[in-house]
């Protein structure tokens, strides 16, 4: 492929509006460019990583029997009128009419639609299970569009569904999609985590994210790759090393989620799931009598245990929150912070939001900081399972300025239920007791999720199972962020490339280390002079050779000065790099290998074998 023939916008500088080191040079590079917000044209470089992504895809799922269709994005919204998430899905969904002023959606995703064409055609368990997915353009209204491909509103999505007579047979779906995601993942390189998720608006129950880790700016031994000619960092002067660590700062750390992991162990959730190892405190102590104190000007827990001079393990705050239509109250420990999904799920809202103060007056007659659960009537009670066992705590009166003291469950208040409500904390031993917890922020890559009957009961996707039996049809859901991967990518793999000139001056730029099954194209041809007939002739002979072994080639051919061709070759990012200079016409060439930044000149004739041995 000819450079000239390509649409490849590299620019001189990073975007002034990129927040996050892969928008940035997606856009630099010419890979994407931004139609309207949250909205981009995947350019050719682009377009060809991701059908290397989407046909890793395709090699692992026929291996799962997952076959691919094509579905339509605009959607009528009958269809989500039957699964009820028409009127809940929230702003995020476009809807529009159309000239009859009938309601269609763009679909942000398929469940529905995949669930209707499956009704329409299967009737017994005999054709069951059925595996299928598309790879096909999503869409979002997000608010704020942002990051680039990571938060946008067109993306290109994997969406696969199966259907099931009976939970075996769904249960073994769900597995060989997470086996296959996992051999998808490591194909592409990425250094990833499969976590215990929330399912969210998709609703069902088993639910696991897979998610891409983005690393902190702290280690230079990952972020910097040298030029052979400097021995190591240490050699790098610390004026220069301090401007690196100046444009590694600019960039934020990109990832939606944090994850938590067991440190020594196999277990890691999303944040929103995660819980720690509780042993429940059989030690006895003796409860106390309760007293009433005054608290003045004493809201926060760090405020009232300083005045009552207590440890803040000793003390339980309580939050007041809609369910629904239902006010609920929770109880937590000291400072330990609600987990929201957890407490969601939990009661099997729809959604939940935290009351108003002025609610909070009217109901308890105390604003925040001084309720507590004594005295409390006619609403719901339920606690984190930590508060059951602090006796003798300290709680709100329900006066302004003012706390109980000695405090006790059973005695003093009720609780309805004690269950896992919090946010864990790093550091905190991990559930199965295996490894101590570490925090960490990753991109979301993949969900998968076994909806149940979630769909198809809502919409009478029934068959007849082995007894004749009407039954509803069990369902997987199985997602992959196509583009969105591509900023994971370049998230993990860009890399800033330090050189050593001549004159003994450091320079620095940021750049691209594609892994190689992904890389637009494997080898990048840059004859310095097109005007160099020896050059050019070379240059053909290298391309032929190089396309009979298979590899993958763009040529540099634009009558363009040497330093804008090394320029833009560093921005592209390929792995190798034949430069085709001077000694054209003596058949020497300049081979650079972008992973390690090695450099050698070498006879055309020993190409192939030098590119194949320095790649490994």
């Amino acid at each position: 492929m000819k450079q000239s023939k390509m649409l490849i916008p590299t620019l001189r500088e990073m975007p002034s509006d990129a927040q996050v080191i892969s928008h940035a040079l997606l856009m630099r590079a010419g890979y994407v460019r931004q139609v309207s917000a949250g909205i981009y044209a995947y350019l050719p470089l682009a377009n060809r990583v991701l059908e290397k992504l989407k046909n890793i895809m395709r090699e692992e799922f026929d291996e799962i029997g997952a076959v691919e269709l094509l579905a339509p994005s605009l959607l009528t919204a009958d269809l989500w009128r039957e699964s009820g998430r028409y009127d809940t899905y929230g702003e995020d969904l476009y809807k529009l009419k159309n000239r009859d002023n009938s309601d269609f959606i763009l679909g942000p995703t398929h469940e529905e639609t995949m669930t209707s064409l499956v009704r329409d055609e299967i009737t017994s368990y005999k054709k069951l299970p059925l595996n299928v997915y598309q790879i096909a353009p999503k869409f979002r209204d997000e608010k704020r569009p942002r990051y680039g491909l990571l938060r946008g509103r067109e993306f290109l999505m994997k969406d696969g569904y199966s259907y099931h007579a009976d939970q075996d047979s769904l249960d073994e779906t769900y597995n060989d999609y997470k086996k296959a995601y996992e051999k998808i993942f490591e194909r592409a390189g990425l250094n990833f985590k499969p976590i215990i998720a929330d399912a969210g608006a998709m609703g069902g129950k088993d639910s696991q994210e897979f998610i891409a880790i983005t690393d902190d700016r702290i280690n230079l031994e990952k972020w910097l790759v040298l030029s052979k000619n400097i021995t190591s960092i240490e050699e790098i002067p610390e004026s220069v090393l301090s401007e690196i660590k100046e444009e590694l700062g600019k960039w934020l750390i990109a990832g939606e989620d944090t994850i938590v992991y067991a440190e020594g162990g196999d277990y890691a959730a999303n944040i929103e799931m995660a819980s720690s190892q509780f042993e429940p405190n059989v030690a006895y102590t003796e409860e106390l009598e309760l007293e009433k104190v005054a608290t003045p000007g004493a809201k926060t827990i760090d405020e009232v245990s300083k005045f009552l001079e207590i440890d803040e393990e000793q003390t339980v705050k309580t939050l007041v929150y809609h369910a629904d239509d239902e006010l609920v109250v929770v109880l937590l420990n000291g400072n330990d912070q609600l987990n929201e999904v957890k407490l969601t799920n939990y009661l099997g809202a729809s959604f939940i939001e935290a009351a108003s103060e002025a609610e909070v007056e009217e109901k308890f007659g105390a604003h925040f900081g001084s309720l507590g659960p004594i005295g409390l009537e006619n609403v719901k009670i339920i606690a984190d399972r930590k508060v059951e066992q602090i006796k003798n705590a300290v709680v709100g009166a329900n006066v302004d300025g003012f706390h109980y003291k000695n405090a006790n469950f059973g005695h003093d208040y009720e609780v309805e239920e004690f269950v896992d409500l919090r946010t864990v904390n790093e550091g905190e031993i991990s559930p199965d007791g295996r490894g101590t917890l570490k925090f960490a922020r990753g991109i979301e890559i993949g969900h998968i999720f076994k909806l149940g009957t979630r769909y198809t009961e809502a919409m009478n996707a029934n068959i007849l199972d082995a007894n004749g039996r009407s039954i509803p049809m069990l369902m997987g859901c199985y997602g992959i962020g196509v583009s969105r991967l591509l900023s994971a990518i370049l998230e993990q793999f860009a890399r800033i490339y330090v050189e050593k000139t001549p004159r003994e001056e450091f320079k620095f730029s940021w750049s691209i280390n594609f892994p190689k099954e992904l890389a637009p194209f494997d080898i990048h041809l840059v004859p310095v002079n097109v005007k160099d007939e020896a050059a050019m002739e070379l240059t053909s002979e290298l391309e032929e050779k190089l396309r009979g072994k298979g590899y993958q080639v763009l040529v540099d051919d634009r009558n363009e000065r040497a330093g804008v061709k090394f320029a833009d070759s560093d921005l592209i990012g390929l792995p190798v790099r034949v430069t085709i200079g001077k000694k054209a016409a003596e058949g020497v060439v300049e081979v650079k290998i972008r992973a390690t930044g090695e450099v050698v000149e070498i006879n055309k004739d020993e190409l192939v074998n030098t590119i194949e041995i320095l790649s490994k």
